[in-house]
Order: structure tokens, then sequence, then C-alpha cells
């Protein structure tokens, strides 16, 4: 029997926040474009409360942009 690989193959799907299409590699997280935003905890957190699915990098570029600045740092 052949083993499953649909695993291997990366979803392209919409970014959540403006609908750029972005490959979504959660099966290989250091891979993934969004990998490249490194977020805090607080970041994450606060990101996770606004939406449910993936962002693409500019996207959470942006979103800990507008985080930071709301608490001032």
């Amino acid at each position: 029997m052949p083993a499953h690989t649909h695993s291997a193959k990366h979803e392209i799907i919409p970014c959540e926040r403006c609908g750029t299409a972005i490959e979504c590699k959660a099966n290989a997280y250091t891979k993934c474009q969004c990998s490249v935003v490194q977020l805090s905890i607080n970041e994450v957190q606060h990101i996770s409360e606004l939406y449910d699915g993936c962002l693409c990098a500019k996207c959470l570029f942006e979103l800990q942009q507008e985080y930071r600045e709301e608490i001032g740092a």
C-alpha cells in the first residue's frame, strides 16, 4: 500500500487579512514564509485574538508594528 503523501504537499491559501495567496507550510514551519517574522509570545497572542487562519509575512510584520505602537514599545 503506498504511503500517504498528502502531508508533503503545501497548500496555497489566501492570507486571512489581505487575501494574498500564500503557500502554507505548517508541516515544515521553518521553511514557511511566515517564519521570517519573529514574534514575541505577547505578539502571537494579540494576533491570534484577531485572526484564526494563516497570514502572510507582510501582514504579520504590520500587525507586529501596530501591536508595538499600541503598547508603546
